[in-house]
């Protein structure tokens, strides 16, 4: 099925058009791996709705990517309860592990790294959103064993080590 065959199919089930836009941006970053201009204008259009609607919500939830992102993205919460919990020595040791800076991805494209502003779960503070999952309680220790968890997943889905990625220990 086509991502516009997919689009119609999810849009059949709102009374307004406008209210599949979610859902159509999902369906179409999964096909695209980010959502760039053009693949918001078909959306847009697939819908027949305003385009500016489309980017509105695009541009607002952290959930989309407007630009390509690494096969892991790291979203570290550094709202107050993160933040008085450490968020900010792991947001520096993240850096450094990994080799770059918060809104960058890892020259070998596994991981994009950013801050948002609350994930809702304070409980689990300091926390981080890796794709759909939460990871919470965190300090280095446990940082170093995701990245290194990560590290092997990819490995596995490629099929090869990525042995030019130092682990956080290195």
């Amino acid at each position: 099925m086509t991502m516009h065959e997919k689009i119609k199919e999810a849009a059949a089930r709102y009374p307004d058009q406008r209210s599949a836009i979610m859902p159509a941006l999902l369906i179409a970053q999964r096909e695209h791996g980010h959502l760039p201009g053009p693949v918001l204008e078909e959306v847009a259009d697939i819908l027949g709705v305003e385009r500016i609607w489309v980017y509105e919500l695009a541009t607002f939830y952290t959930l989309f990517h407007t630009e390509p992102v690494g096969m892991f993205y790291l979203q570290l919460c550094d709202n107050v309860s993160c933040m008085l919990c450490g968020a900010e020595d792991l947001l520096k040791h993240l850096e450094t592990v990994l080799g770059i800076k918060k809104g960058d991805t890892t020259p070998d494209g596994l991981f994009t790294l950013s801050t948002v502003e609350c994930l809702g779960a304070c409980e689990m503070a300091p926390v981080m959103q890796v794709g759909d999952d939460y990871h919470g309680t965190l300090d280095i220790a446990r940082i170093n064993a995701l990245l290194d968890s990560l590290r092997a997943m990819a490995g596995r889905v490629a099929g090869v080590e990525h042995a030019s990625a130092p682990s956080p220990g290195e």
